[in-house]
C-alpha cells in the first residue's frame, strides 16, 4: 500500500522516500522503517530506496531532513508573523501552525518522537537533528526580540515547550483523543506570551 503523501506532484525520488519514510515511522514505528518497506510504501521498484539512502543511518538522516523542511512548511511565506504585527500576529501564527500540526499533520508529530528518541542513541543523527533544530528555532528567537522580549533565549524557549507540550498532549499523551479548536489555542498561546512579555 501505498503511504507516501499524495498530491504533491513533482517531489524528486529522494522526496518520495522521505515521505515515505515519515509515514511509516508514523504508522509502524522504528522497527517497521526498512529499505523494502520505503520502496513499497512510496510504490517505487525495489531497491529504489538503496539507491537514495544506502544505510539505515543514511535513511533516518534523509527523514530528519525531509521532516524538518515539512515542518517548516506548516505556514505560508504570507502567514509567518510579521514583526511589526506585535503579539497579536505571533499569537495567530503560533496557534494556526499548532491547529495544522493537531489536524492534517499528525504524522510529523509522530514520526519526530520516533527520531527525536532514535537521536538519542545514534550520535551522528543526533547532530544533524540538533542543527535542523537550530534553524527553526532561530527565527524564534529574533521574533520574541522583536515582540519586546528582554530575554528572547529563555522566552522562546518557554513558549516552544508549551507548543511541544500541547502537541505531545493530543497526539500521543493524555489528550490525544481530544483536539482543542484553533481558537483555544489562541488563548493559551495569548496568556503565556503576555505573562512573559506584557501587553
Amino acid at each position: 500500500m501505498n503511504t507516501a503523501r499524495p498530491g504533491r506532484p513533482g517531489r524528486s525520488r529522494a522526496e518520495l522516500v522521505a515521505d515515505a519514510a515519515i509515514a511509516l515511522l508514523a504508522e509502524r514505528g522504528l522497527r517497521g522503517l526498512t529499505h523494502r518497506a520505503v520502496d513499497e510504501a512510496a510504490g517505487l521498484p525495489p531497491g529504489s530506496t538503496s539507491n537514495v539512502a544506502r544505510t539505515r543511518a543514511a535513511l533516518l538522516e534523509a527523514a530528519v531532513r525531509r521532516h524538518a523542511q515539512r515542518e517548516t512548511e506548516l505556514l505560508a511565506p504570507e502567514e509567518m508573523p510579521d514583526p511589526a504585527g506585535g503579539l497579536d500576529a505571533l499569537t495567530d501564527a503560533l496557534a494556526l501552525a499548532l491547529h495544522r500540526s493537531l489536524t492534517r499533520h499528525r504524522e510529523l508529530a509522530l514520526a519526530r518522537y520516533e527520531l527525536a528518541l532514535e537521536a538519542n542513541r545514534r550520535p551522528e543523527l543526533r547532530a544533524v537533528y540538533d542543527a535542523l533544530g537550530l534553524d527553526i528555532r532561530a527565527p524564534f528567537v529574533a521574533l520574541m526580540t522583536a515582540a519586546g522580549s528582554a530575554e528572547p533565549e529563555r522566552h522562546a524557549m518557554s513558549a516552544l515547550a508549551w507548543y511541544e507540550g500541547m502537541l505531545f498532549s493530543c497526539v500521543a499523551g493524555q489528550y490525544h483523543t481530544e483536539v482543542p479548536e484553533q481558537a483555544r489555542l489562541r488563548a493559551g498561546f495569548a496568556e503565556l506570551l503576555r505573562g512573559m512579555l506584557g501587553g
